[in-house]
Protein backbone atom coordinates (compact mmCIF):
# COMPACT_ATOMS: atom_id res chain seq x y z
CA UNK A 1 0.00 0.00 0.00
CA UNK A 2 1.33 3.46 -0.99
CA UNK A 3 1.37 6.90 0.98
CA UNK A 4 -1.28 8.00 -1.34
CA UNK A 5 -3.64 5.00 -0.73
CA UNK A 6 -3.06 5.41 2.79
CA UNK A 7 -4.23 9.01 2.27
CA UNK A 8 -7.14 8.20 -0.25
CA UNK A 9 -8.43 6.04 2.67
CA UNK A 10 -8.04 8.47 5.44
CA UNK A 11 -10.55 10.55 3.90
CA UNK A 12 -12.74 8.14 2.42
CA UNK A 13 -12.94 6.57 5.62
CA UNK A 14 -13.29 10.29 7.14
CA UNK A 15 -16.22 10.61 4.88
CA UNK A 16 -17.95 7.35 5.35
CA UNK A 17 -17.28 8.03 9.68
CA UNK A 18 -19.95 11.09 8.74
CA UNK A 19 -21.73 9.09 6.32
CA UNK A 20 -22.24 6.50 8.71
CA UNK A 21 -23.26 9.18 11.84
CA UNK A 22 -25.26 11.77 10.20
CA UNK A 23 -27.34 9.31 7.17
CA UNK A 24 -26.33 5.39 8.26
CA UNK A 25 -24.63 4.79 4.95
CA UNK A 26 -20.60 4.69 5.61
CA UNK A 27 -20.55 1.83 3.08
CA UNK A 28 -21.58 4.41 0.47
CA UNK A 29 -18.16 5.56 0.12
CA UNK A 30 -15.57 3.02 2.10
CA UNK A 31 -16.75 -0.23 0.43
CA UNK A 32 -16.36 1.26 -3.64
CA UNK A 33 -13.13 3.20 -2.63
CA UNK A 34 -12.00 -0.46 -1.24
CA UNK A 35 -13.40 -1.92 -4.15
CA UNK A 36 -11.38 0.48 -6.47
CA UNK A 37 -7.77 0.25 -4.76
CA UNK A 38 -8.19 -3.56 -6.20
CA UNK A 39 -9.41 -5.41 -3.21
CA UNK A 40 -11.56 -8.52 -4.35
CA UNK A 41 -15.77 -8.13 -3.08
CA UNK A 42 -15.04 -10.38 -0.06
CA UNK A 43 -11.98 -8.95 0.86
CA UNK A 44 -13.21 -5.62 0.92
CA UNK A 45 -16.65 -5.82 2.89
CA UNK A 46 -14.50 -7.83 5.96
CA UNK A 47 -11.73 -5.39 5.68
CA UNK A 48 -14.70 -2.41 5.70
CA UNK A 49 -16.29 -4.25 8.97
CA UNK A 50 -13.56 -4.58 10.85
CA UNK A 51 -12.63 -0.36 10.32
CA UNK A 52 -16.01 0.15 11.16
CA UNK A 53 -15.65 -0.74 14.74
CA UNK A 54 -13.98 2.53 15.23
CA UNK A 55 -16.92 4.18 13.95
CA UNK A 56 -19.27 3.38 16.82
CA UNK A 57 -16.35 4.59 19.40
CA UNK A 58 -16.46 8.15 17.73
CA UNK A 59 -19.91 8.63 17.93
CA UNK A 60 -20.70 7.33 21.05
CA UNK A 61 -17.87 9.96 22.21
CA UNK A 62 -19.76 12.78 20.09
CA UNK A 63 -23.52 11.77 21.04
CA UNK A 64 -22.84 12.43 24.82
CA UNK A 65 -26.35 14.15 24.83
CA UNK A 66 -28.39 12.05 22.73
CA UNK A 67 -27.55 8.94 24.80
CA UNK A 68 -28.03 10.63 28.15
CA UNK A 69 -31.17 8.15 29.33
CA UNK A 70 -30.57 5.28 27.47
CA UNK A 71 -28.64 2.61 28.77
CA UNK A 72 -30.76 0.08 29.29
CA UNK A 73 -32.14 0.39 25.90
CA UNK A 74 -28.48 -0.03 24.33
CA UNK A 75 -27.63 -2.99 26.93
CA UNK A 76 -31.36 -4.48 25.51
CA UNK A 77 -31.10 -3.55 21.80
CA UNK A 78 -27.12 -4.14 22.17
CA UNK A 79 -27.61 -7.71 22.85
CA UNK A 80 -30.16 -8.48 20.11
CA UNK A 81 -28.12 -6.84 17.20
CA UNK A 82 -24.62 -8.42 18.72
CA UNK A 83 -26.69 -11.63 18.34
CA UNK A 84 -27.68 -10.82 15.11
CA UNK A 85 -24.02 -9.32 13.87
CA UNK A 86 -21.95 -12.45 15.00
CA UNK A 87 -25.02 -14.68 13.06
CA UNK A 88 -24.58 -12.42 10.07
CA UNK A 89 -20.99 -12.96 9.50
CA UNK A 90 -21.14 -16.73 10.77
CA UNK A 91 -23.17 -16.92 8.01
CA UNK A 92 -21.05 -15.11 5.71
CA UNK A 93 -18.32 -16.78 6.44
CA UNK A 94 -19.94 -20.65 5.48
CA UNK A 95 -22.14 -19.53 2.44
CA UNK A 96 -22.04 -18.15 -0.94
CA UNK A 97 -22.17 -14.34 -0.81
CA UNK A 98 -23.72 -13.93 -4.22
CA UNK A 99 -27.14 -15.10 -3.55
CA UNK A 100 -27.35 -12.57 -0.66
CA UNK A 101 -26.19 -9.84 -2.44
CA UNK A 102 -29.03 -10.05 -5.01
CA UNK A 103 -31.25 -9.22 -2.70
CA UNK A 104 -30.04 -6.48 -0.91
CA UNK A 105 -30.67 -3.41 -3.48
CA UNK A 106 -34.22 -4.66 -2.27
CA UNK A 107 -34.06 -4.25 1.67
CA UNK A 108 -32.20 -0.85 1.55
CA UNK A 109 -34.83 0.21 -1.11
CA UNK A 110 -37.97 -0.89 1.13
CA UNK A 111 -35.98 0.23 4.34
CA UNK A 112 -35.81 3.88 2.44
CA UNK A 113 -39.60 4.17 1.37
CA UNK A 114 -39.56 2.59 5.15
CA UNK A 115 -38.08 5.66 6.50
CA UNK A 116 -40.00 8.15 4.26
CA UNK A 117 -43.29 6.91 5.03
CA UNK A 118 -42.39 6.30 9.09
CA UNK A 119 -44.38 8.98 10.55
CA UNK A 120 -47.48 7.59 9.32
CA UNK A 121 -46.87 3.87 10.19
CA UNK A 122 -45.53 4.89 13.60
CA UNK A 123 -49.44 6.11 14.49
CA UNK A 124 -50.68 2.38 13.60
CA UNK A 125 -47.31 0.71 15.23
CA UNK A 126 -46.33 2.87 18.28
CA UNK A 127 -47.77 1.05 21.76
CA UNK A 128 -46.69 0.91 25.56
CA UNK A 129 -44.89 -2.70 25.09
CA UNK A 130 -43.64 -1.51 21.10
CA UNK A 131 -39.78 -1.86 22.76
CA UNK A 132 -40.44 -5.37 23.82
CA UNK A 133 -42.78 -6.26 20.84
CA UNK A 134 -41.46 -9.71 20.00
CA UNK A 135 -41.89 -9.19 16.37
CA UNK A 136 -40.03 -5.92 16.53
CA UNK A 137 -37.28 -6.92 17.96
CA UNK A 138 -37.17 -10.17 15.61
CA UNK A 139 -36.74 -6.97 13.08
CA UNK A 140 -33.97 -5.73 14.86
CA UNK A 141 -32.33 -8.95 15.11
CA UNK A 142 -32.59 -9.37 11.13
CA UNK A 143 -31.44 -6.20 10.52
CA UNK A 144 -28.39 -7.07 12.40
CA UNK A 145 -27.72 -9.93 10.78
CA UNK A 146 -27.39 -7.79 7.46
CA UNK A 147 -25.07 -5.78 9.38
CA UNK A 148 -22.98 -8.71 9.96
CA UNK A 149 -23.20 -10.27 6.83
CA UNK A 150 -22.69 -7.34 3.68
CA UNK A 151 -23.15 -4.26 6.23
CA UNK A 152 -23.69 -1.43 3.20
CA UNK A 153 -27.26 -0.11 4.19
CA UNK A 154 -27.50 -1.95 6.93
CA UNK A 155 -27.45 1.49 9.14
CA UNK A 156 -30.38 2.13 7.31
CA UNK A 157 -32.33 -0.81 7.97
CA UNK A 158 -31.49 -0.63 12.04
CA UNK A 159 -32.47 2.95 11.48
CA UNK A 160 -36.11 1.97 10.23
CA UNK A 161 -36.95 -0.39 13.05
CA UNK A 162 -35.82 1.71 15.64
CA UNK A 163 -37.52 4.08 14.27
CA UNK A 164 -40.84 2.19 14.52
CA UNK A 165 -39.99 0.34 18.12
CA UNK A 166 -38.54 3.86 19.96
CA UNK A 167 -40.74 7.24 20.81
CA UNK A 168 -38.04 9.16 20.72
CA UNK A 169 -36.64 12.59 18.59
CA UNK A 170 -35.13 11.06 15.30
CA UNK A 171 -31.70 12.33 16.58
CA UNK A 172 -31.62 10.29 20.04
CA UNK A 173 -32.59 6.95 17.32
CA UNK A 174 -29.70 8.22 15.45
CA UNK A 175 -27.53 7.96 18.20
CA UNK A 176 -28.62 4.99 19.41
CA UNK A 177 -28.46 3.45 16.23
CA UNK A 178 -24.74 4.28 15.92
CA UNK A 179 -23.81 2.70 19.63
CA UNK A 180 -25.69 -0.75 18.84
CA UNK A 181 -24.96 -0.94 15.07
CA UNK A 182 -21.55 -0.67 16.51
CA UNK A 183 -21.81 -3.84 18.34
CA UNK A 184 -22.76 -5.90 15.68
CA UNK A 185 -19.97 -4.66 13.71
CA UNK A 186 -18.03 -5.52 16.35
CA UNK A 187 -19.23 -9.20 16.69
CA UNK A 188 -18.76 -9.70 13.23
CA UNK A 189 -15.48 -8.26 12.82
CA UNK A 190 -14.09 -10.33 15.64
CA UNK A 191 -15.25 -13.35 13.66
CA UNK A 192 -13.64 -11.94 10.48
CA UNK A 193 -10.39 -10.60 12.16
CA UNK A 194 -9.86 -14.54 12.94
CA UNK A 195 -11.10 -16.49 9.91
CA UNK A 196 -11.72 -14.28 6.98
CA UNK A 197 -8.83 -12.59 4.45
CA UNK A 198 -8.80 -9.18 6.31
CA UNK A 199 -6.14 -6.76 4.55
CA UNK A 200 -4.78 -5.44 7.63
CA UNK A 201 -2.62 -2.67 5.87
CA UNK A 202 -6.05 -0.97 4.77
CA UNK A 203 -7.58 -1.19 8.23
CA UNK A 204 -5.67 1.31 10.07
CA UNK A 205 -6.16 4.14 7.89
CA UNK A 206 -9.57 3.42 7.34
CA UNK A 207 -10.66 2.49 10.77
CA UNK A 208 -8.16 6.18 11.83
CA UNK A 209 -10.65 7.48 9.21
CA UNK A 210 -14.15 6.06 10.72
CA UNK A 211 -13.25 7.31 13.93
CA UNK A 212 -12.66 11.15 13.66
CA UNK A 213 -16.21 10.96 10.82
CA UNK A 214 -18.20 9.15 14.14
CA UNK A 215 -16.67 11.86 16.48
CA UNK A 216 -17.61 14.91 14.19
CA UNK A 217 -21.17 13.48 12.66
CA UNK A 218 -23.25 13.70 15.59
CA UNK A 219 -22.37 17.42 16.04
CA UNK A 220 -24.05 17.67 12.46
CA UNK A 221 -27.04 15.85 13.31
CA UNK A 222 -27.92 17.78 16.28
CA UNK A 223 -28.03 20.98 13.79
CA UNK A 224 -30.30 19.23 11.61
CA UNK A 225 -33.87 19.35 11.47
CA UNK A 226 -36.02 15.48 11.58
CA UNK A 227 -37.57 15.82 7.84
CA UNK A 228 -34.34 17.11 6.09
CA UNK A 229 -32.59 13.87 8.15
CA UNK A 230 -35.10 11.53 7.30
CA UNK A 231 -35.40 12.76 3.87
CA UNK A 232 -31.89 12.51 3.00
CA UNK A 233 -31.02 8.96 4.45
CA UNK A 234 -34.00 7.59 2.62
CA UNK A 235 -32.61 9.71 -0.90
CA UNK A 236 -29.21 8.31 0.23
CA UNK A 237 -30.10 5.08 0.96
CA UNK A 238 -32.03 4.70 -2.64
CA UNK A 239 -28.82 5.85 -4.18
CA UNK A 240 -26.93 2.93 -2.74
CA UNK A 241 -29.62 0.43 -3.30
CA UNK A 242 -29.73 1.39 -7.15
CA UNK A 243 -25.92 1.47 -7.15
CA UNK A 244 -25.59 -2.20 -5.70
CA UNK A 245 -28.36 -2.84 -7.99
CA UNK A 246 -26.84 -2.40 -11.10
CA UNK A 247 -23.67 -4.07 -9.56
CA UNK A 248 -25.54 -7.29 -9.04
CA UNK A 249 -27.64 -7.48 -12.13
CA UNK A 250 -25.36 -6.12 -14.88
Amino acid sequence: MTLTDALVLLAAGTAAGLMSTVMSLASLVSYPVLLALGLPPLVANVTNTVSLVLTAVGSAAGSRPELAGQQSRIRRFGAVTALGGAAGATALLLAPAQTFQLVVPFLIAAASVLLIIQPRIKRLSARPDGERSIALNVALFGAAVYVGYFGAGGGVLLLAVLGVMVEETLARINALKNVISGLANFVAAAGFAIFAPVRWSFVLPLAAGFLIGGWTGPKIVRRMPAAGLRIAVALAGMALAIRLGLDAYR
